[in-house]
């Protein structure tokens, strides 16, 4: 049944022929949409999500909106285009935050780890001033400077055999001058 208003002519659900109706619209656009968005984001959920609050906000500013397929389709697009953009501007500026978040943590368990380490050492270095002469220079040889027992021994002239005692007498001297937790972070930063 076809009712006549002015010059156009109504269906029986109040629609011109060829008009603009969400479901139509929707049919026509959404798929495509959603793959324009996609090509965007790299996510289809969330192109989909896009080409919906498209469409709903399309909804809302249709008295905005010519009533021409080609108006609606570009407002359409630059919708989801906008949506899409802001998107990955956002999820930079996430991803921006995270990075600076993490270097900081990190930078700051490195602090940490260093004010450690040269609270130890100057501990260490205070407690090797206090060793006999030779245990001390041994003992600095090995365990500071990274040296192994022959050129230890080359270097003093002595035995292998001095050289290994004279380490095992500064750690046991080192551990009745260190604190137990000091003398522990010894062995740890001896080890590593």
């Amino acid at each position: 049944m076809q009712i006549r208003k002015g010059i156009f002519e109504l269906n029986s659900e109040g629609v011109l022929p060829g008009e603009l109706t969400l479901e139509s619209l929707f049919k026509e656009y959404y798929a495509r949409l959603v793959h324009f968005s996609f090509q965007l984001v790299k996510d289809i959920a969330t192109a989909e999500d896009i080409a919906q609050d498209a469409f709903i906000k399309y909804w809302h500013q249709r008295e905005t909106v010519t009533a021409h397929r080609i108006a609606v389709k570009s407002f359409l697009y630059v919708t989801v285009k906008n949506a899409s953009l802001n998107l990955l501007r956002h999820q930079k500026v996430i991803k921006k935050t995270e990075d600076k978040l993490s270097i900081s943590i990190v930078d700051e368990k490195n602090i940490i780890n260093n004010i450690i380490q040269s609270e130890v050492l100057a501990e260490v270095y205070q407690a090797l001033a206090t060793l006999p002469e030779s245990c001390q220079r041994i003992s600095r040889m090995s365990y500071l400077e990274g040296l192994k027992n022959q050129e230890i021994a080359d270097e003093l002239g002595v035995s292998v055999n001095t050289v290994k005692t004279q380490k095992q007498r500064g750690l046991q001297l080192l551990r009745l001058r260190l604190s137990p937790e000091i003398f522990n972070l010894l062995l740890l930063l001896l080890i590593n």
